[in-house]
């Protein structure tokens, strides 16, 4: 009898671990697709259909840890489509999906997104193994993309190209951040002091908005009354536009205690989100406008949530990464 149930529990606790295999992630994917085809035809929602090996290699099991598993694409995967696992190195069922698409088997991910009759709606995505390329396969086929999936590509293309980040004093910090924010290939902004003065350290994204375009419409907005500079380009290009007084190169940054102020004097403070969301958040509140526009269903519900619970202490969660947030919301 002890032996039996010893053996029940090793059957439990391997059963238990198998319906979540590292390299899918954390969708709730369907594994069948003849259900999945039911769904999409009910719904009118594209499949999003994956062919991942399970067990996989490194390359398949980071796909899983760090695409399928960022909060936002997992629920534009779940809420915008109907998640369907292909597994291209077993047989059965999934053998068949595979030879239909003739799809290779034991290959890194690959995605597809078909329609209800199998007919393909983007082209494949294979070799491209980044939270980017997810994104704008799915932007592809949505016509009308959800607002924070926009925000999503617009901070993952300038995490690939690769940011630079400039320092601009002005005289107030809190309405510079409202007003810098709104220039755009900006993804990030802080508000701070460095060299005594009010700074925002502004994170941008080069091939949408060169340096001195940058400069040139903060000093339009009265937020660039001076320029710490990060490099010798920026310097040069600085002192052409503000003037050889007005520059000085970058100090220790402090940041203000008060992150994203108007945002801070939320209970939005409270939701995960991403940096260029909490611009578009933090700007939408000083404005006295709803920042749902901006935010996933899940975060609205997030605020809904906290809102009710008013009496209870939420972390203040700007800045924090939104998975490590996101993760926290849950317990």
């Amino acid at each position: 009898m002890k032996n039996l149930l010893m053996l029940l529990f090793l059957l439990y606790f391997q059963s238990f671990f198998a319906q979540t295999p590292v390299e899918l992630g954390e969708v709730a994917w369907l594994r069948d697709i003849s259900t999945a085809e039911k769904q999409a035809e009910q719904t009118g929602k594209p499949i999003f259909l994956l062919f991942q090996e399970v067990p996989g290699c490194s390359t398949c099991q980071r796909y899983g840890q760090e695409v399928l598993s960022h909060p936002l694409i997992v629920e534009a995967i779940e809420n915008c489509f109907v998640p369907l696992a292909i597994f291209n190195n077993k047989q059965g069922t999934d053998r068949k999906v595979l030879n239909y698409f003739k799809e290779p088997s034991w290959n890194n991910p690959v995605v597809r997104i078909i329609d209800s009759k199998r007919n393909n709606l983007m082209p494949r995505l294979s070799g491209n193994y980044t939270k980017l390329g997810v994104v704008q396969s799915m932007l592809y086929v949505l016509e009308d993309a959800p607002e924070y999936l926009k925000i999503l590509e617009k901070e993952f293309l300038a995490e690939a190209i690769g940011t630079e980040t400039t320092s601009l004093s002005m005289y107030c910090f809190w309405s510079g951040e409202l007003k810098l924010g709104t220039i755009e290939g900006i993804v990030a902004t802080e508000a701070g002091f460095m060299h005594g003065r009010e700074i925002v350290q502004v994170t941008y994204n080069p091939e949408v908005v060169k340096y001195e375009d940058l400069l040139s419409k903060a000093q339009q907005a009265s937020c660039a009354d001076r320029a710490f500079v990060h490099s010798d380009a920026q310097a040069r290009q600085a002192k052409q536009i503000l003037g050889h007084q007005q520059v000085q190169n970058k100090a220790n940054f402090r940041l203000d205690q008060d992150r994203k102020y108007y945002l801070s004097k939320t209970h939005y403070r409270a939701v995960p989100m991403t940096p260029l969301q909490a611009i578009h958040v933090n700007r939408l509140i000083a404005n006295s406008e709803s920042p749902d526009a901006v935010l996933s269903d899940r975060q609205i519900a997030f605020a809904k949530r906290i809102a009710k619970q008013a009496k209870f202490e939420w972390t203040n969660r700007i800045g924090m990464d939104i998975r490590t947030a996101w993760s926290s919301m849950k317990i």
